[in-house]
C-alpha cells in the first residue's frame, strides 16, 4: 500500500490482502482449520481494522487499530474470559477486572504502544454515543476496555500520536464476520516479526464439535530464531535485517506479540486462562523464547454461555469438563503457530520512519527451503 494514503480496511478489503496465506505456499500445518481458517470461524465474532499509512521520513505514519468483537458490535452481552502474560514488557488494559470478574465486556482492541490511552478513551466515547443512539441510558455505568499494544516505532512515527478518535470509531464500526485481512493492516501495520515484516495474522482449528480461532498482532523475535514447520528459515535467509548495528535494540529479542484466542466451547473463566496459556506453545513453535524486552500477552474468551453476564438471579451455565479440554489445548497451539506465519506471509515490504525498511518474508525462498528440508506440502 503506497505512502500518502489514510485508509480504513474492513474484512472485505482488497483481494491482494486476502490472497497470500501460508498453506497456499505449501507450508504444512497440523490440525483441521475451519472454513475460513480465521478467528471469525467462531460464529458471531467480528473483526475490523483501521489502517493508517501516510508521509515519509520523520513524519511516516505506519500504524492503526484492530478491533475483535466476541459477539459482534451489536451485542452488549459479556463473555467469559481469561488472560495470561508470558512476558510482561507490554500492556493490556482492563485485565485487572477481567481477572477479578472473569468477564470480558466489549471488544479487544489492539494498536501501537503509545496509542493505548487514546484508543481506550475513544472506545468509551464510541460506546456512550452508540448507547444513546440505541436509546440506552448508561450514564451511571463505567467501562474498563481491553486495549493491547505492540511497538511499531521502527517504521512508524510513534511519538506523533497519529491514532485519533475517528480511527477507533472506524475500526469498531467496520468489524464484520468473514475473511480477515492480514499483514500490514490495522494495529499490525508497522510491526516487525522475526526480522521480517509482521502484522496481523489469523487461523482456526476444529476441536471435536467446537472451534478455536486465533488472531495475532506479531512484532516479536529475532531473525535467527524463526522456524516455520520446523525449518530454520531465519538462519537460512540472512541479510536485510531491520535493526541495524547502530540501532539501540540490535541483537536483542525486542518486540511483542498480542494473541487473541476465541472459542465456542462452553468454558468458565478459569478454563479460559488455561486456554490462553496454551498460546505460548504455538508461539514457541515459531522460535520465540519470549525475551526480556518482549511483551507477550494473551487473552482468551468463549462465546458460549449467553447468561455469562447476568446481573441478578441464577445464571444457567454449561461447562466442558477439564478432562475434555485436550483437543482445545492442541487446537490453540496449532492455530497460534499458523496465525503467526500467516501474518508474515501476508505482509509486504514496507519503508517508513526515517527511511527504515523491513522486507517481507520472500515466498519463493520459503518454498525452496521447505522443499530442501522435505517439508513442502503437495
Amino acid at each position: 500500500m503506497p505512502a500518502g494514503t489514510r485508509t480504513i480496511l474492513t474484512l472485505f478489503a482488497a483481494a491482494a490482502l486476502l490472497a497470500a496465506r501460508a498453506r497456499q505456499l505449501g507450508v504444512p500445518f497440523d490440525g483441521t482449520p475451519g472454513p475460513m481458517n480465521a478467528i471469525t470461524d467462531v460464529a458471531g465474532l467480528e473483526v475490523g481494522h483501521t489502517t493508517l499509512i501516510s508521509g515519509d521520513g520523520h513524519q511516516a505514519v505506519r500504524t492503526g487499530v484492530t478491533a475483535v468483537w466476541p459477539r459482534g458490535k451489536q451485542s452488549s452481552t459479556p463473555v467469559f474470559g481469561g488472560w495470561f502474560s508470558l512476558n510482561g514488557n507490554g500492556e493490556m488494559t482492563g485485565t485487572t477486572w477481567l481477572e477479578e470478574s472473569g468477564l470480558l465486556d466489549g471488544p479487544v482492541l489492539i494498536t501501537n504502544t503509545h496509542s493505548v490511552g487514546v484508543v481506550r478513551d475513544s472506545y468509551i466515547k464510541w460506546r456512550l454515543a452508540w448507547s444513546r443512539k440505541a436509546g440506552l441510558n448508561i450514564e451511571d455505568e463505567w467501562s474498563l476496555p481491553v486495549v493491547a499494544e505492540t511497538w511499531d516505532g521502527f517504521l512508524n512515527d510513534i511519538n506523533g500520536f497519529h491514532v485519533q478518535d475517528r480511527d477507533v470509531f472506524a475500526a469498531v464500526e467496520a468489524a464484520k464476520g468473514g475473511p480477515v485481512a492480514e499483514g500490514n493492516v490495522g494495529g499490525g501495520t508497522g510491526m516487525v516479526c522475526y526480522g521480517f515484516k509482521g502484522g496481523i495474522g489469523t487461523s482456526s482449528r476444529k476441536a471435536g464439535p467446537y472451534t478455536v480461532g486465533v488472531l495475532v498482532q506479531c512484532n516479536c523475535g529475532r531473525r535467527a530464531q524463526l522456524r516455520i514447520a520446523g525449518v530454520p528459515v531465519g538462519q537460512e535467509i540472512t541479510g536485510n535485517e531491520p535493526y541495524a548495528l547502530n540501532f539501540r535494540h540490535s541483537g536483542e529479542d525486542y518486540g511483542s506479540i498480542i494473541i487473541v484466542v476465541a472459542t465456542d466451547a462452553p468454558l468458565l473463566p478459569h478454563q479460559m486462562k488455561r486456554l490462553a496459556r496454551r498460546a505460548s506453545l504455538g508461539l514457541a513453535r515459531t522460535g520465540s523464547s519470549s525475551g526480556n524486552g518482549s511483551g507477550d500477552i494473551f487473552i482468551a474468551f468463549s462465546t458460549a454461555n449467553p447468561d455469562a453476564g447476568r446481573t441478578s438471579g441464577l445464571a444457567t451455565l454449561s461447562m466442558l469438563p477439564n478432562d475434555e479440554m485436550n483437543k482445545l489445548f492442541e487446537a490453540t497451539a496449532q492455530a497460534t503457530e499458523e496465525a503467526i506465519v500467516n501474518a508474515m506471509v501476508g505482509a509486504e515490504t514496507m519503508t517508513g520512519f526515517e527511511g527504515h525498511t523491513v522486507i517481507a518474508l520472500p515466498h519463493d525462498r520459503l518454498q525452496e527451503l521447505l522443499k530442501k528440508y522435505n517439508r513442502l506440502a503437495p
